[in-house]
């Protein structure tokens, strides 16, 4: 049995994934999909986001073995979690049997005016520090990420339950992006399948860090010509058919 890995980006949990796993396990018969929480987020809210990707990745890797789950594993990342993915690759690729990279960005192949959009500088503070709701928040969150949805969609609801359930504290946000800004990235590829998925309209993170990364390291971008950079949110169907594809082809 092969099984999937699911790592989101910064301040998001595993219920933000929404339906995408059962889309995912609808092109990959008979895979087991476990959906992690980086340290401070999601059920993990009250442990202390680590300020290093390194230390993230190693608490990754001791969920997954506390839960009796054997390598190898594939990984599904995107964004923040996409460095994680790269470092285990980096550090352990005995470990992974492959990797599917959404929507990240990396020192140091990408200036940081693209890593992160200085349109968005603003609104990300606000989102930390400023008294809001929790739903006007999500209801900023998904202006960012989505280019498909509506700030009064569905998934709003949804969204508002999670962060008054488990809601990351400002500190383990700012550890979140103290990480994101302090990692590098080796500059060879790992050694381990890759697949990079870009978002053309990401407002968030610029799509030419995506695209800027597949060329260094010669791994195949497949990018969503109309999604924005919550590509699972925007698109799940498509991004599920590009793994199953993928897989299909690596033999997974």
């Amino acid at each position: 049995m092969s099984t999937w890995v699911l790592l989101r980006g910064l301040t998001r949990e595993s219920g933000h994934w929404g339906h995408f796993p059962e889309l995912l396990r609808e092109r990959l018969p008979g895979a087991r999909i476990v959906a992690l929480d980086l340290p401070g987020n999601g059920r993990l809210n009250q442990a202390r986001s680590p300020a290093r990707i390194e230390a993230t990745m190693e608490d990754c890797r001791r969920q997954l073995l506390a839960l009796g789950v054997e390598p190898p594993w594939h990984l599904l990342a995107m964004s923040l979690g996409a460095m994680v993915a790269v470092d285990w690759a980096a550090m352990h690729p005995q470990e992974l049997a492959g990797c599917v990279l959404i929507n990240t960005s990396l020192r140091p192949f990408s200036p940081w005016y693209r890593r992160l959009r200085p349109a968005n500088y603003g609104t990300l503070l606000g989102l930390l520090f400023a008294r809001q709701a929790a739903r006007g928040r999500e209801q900023t969150i998904l202006r960012l990420t989505s280019r498909h949805l509506q700030p009064d969609a569905a998934v709003i609801e949804d969204w508002t339950a999670l962060r008054e359930a488990r809601p990351v504290s400002p500190s383990n946000a700012l550890r979140q992006l103290l990480a994101a800004a302090r990692y590098r990235a080796p500059v060879q590829a790992p050694a381990v399948p890759l697949l990079m998925l870009g978002s053309a309209r990401d407002a968030l993170v610029d799509v030419r860090c995506s695209r800027r990364l597949a060329r260094q390291w010669g791994v195949e971008l497949v990018e969503h010509p109309t999604a924005g950079h919550d590509l699972p949110l925007d698109d799940g169907p498509w991004l599920a058919e590009q793994v199953g594809r993928w897989a299909a082809r690596a033999g997974a």
